[in-house]
């Protein structure tokens, strides 16, 4: 019985280890902004996170099938070394939300970002093409008023739109998904009277 006992808990912590570096070395967490330092084009936060900007994108629900749908118009500016990045969100729902980044350059490479519906300082970092953000959401009351940890990437590609994923977990575990578009919105709405 008791070399049972033994075995299985061998067998638990076994497992437990591979789950833990499969999450850490073969997936979307295991990306460092120095894997992307010399991938181009290169992204910088005053250029590419300036004036109106217009995103479209996709949540997933932790059954990882689509919760909703959103349109986002952008605008940003900068002062210096600080910016706001103002969002006004309408989902596939009705509901509309507006929110608010305050950014603020800290060198180079690393920048801090705040918001109202979030805990503390959210820590970002550009490197190549790419932007990380981390940092503790809170969600509506409407939505459950959880507190989520998000890590949120941006990737610049060559013909200047920006691809956004972002993971959001709860102890740990992926909860929810986000995958959106950003592109300038002047540019979004050249391309669609060319079409028309």
């Amino acid at each position: 019985m008791k070399l049972l006992t033994v075995l299985l808990i061998l067998a638990l912590g076994l497992t437990l280890g591979v789950v833990y570096l499969k999450g850490r070395l073969f997936s979307f967490r295991s990306q460092e902004p120095s894997d992307y330092a010399e991938l181009g084009p290169f992204i910088s936060l005053k250029e590419h996170l300036n004036g109106p900007i217009l995103s479209e994108g996709l949540i997933y629900g932790p059954n990882g099938r689509v919760a909703n749908s959103f349109v986002a118009r952008m605008e940003g500016s900068w002062d210096g070394d600080t910016g706001t990045l103002k969002e006004a969100f309408t989902y596939s729902n009705g509901k509309q939300q507006n929110r608010q980044w305050n950014l603020t350059i800290v060198d180079d490479t690393t920048f801090t970002a705040t918001a109202d519906d979030i805990i503390g300082v959210a820590k970002g970092k550009v490197s190549g093409a790419t932007i990380r953000m981390d940092y503790t959401i809170v969600l509506t009351e409407e939505a459950g008023g959880h507190s989520l940890n998000v890590t949120d990437w941006l990737y610049m590609t060559e013909s200047g739109v920006i691809m956004n994923r972002s993971e959001m977990r709860k102890f740990g575990i992926k909860v929810a998904e986000l995958i959106a578009t950003m592109r300038p919105q002047a540019e979004e709405e050249e391309r669609r009277e060319a079409a028309e």
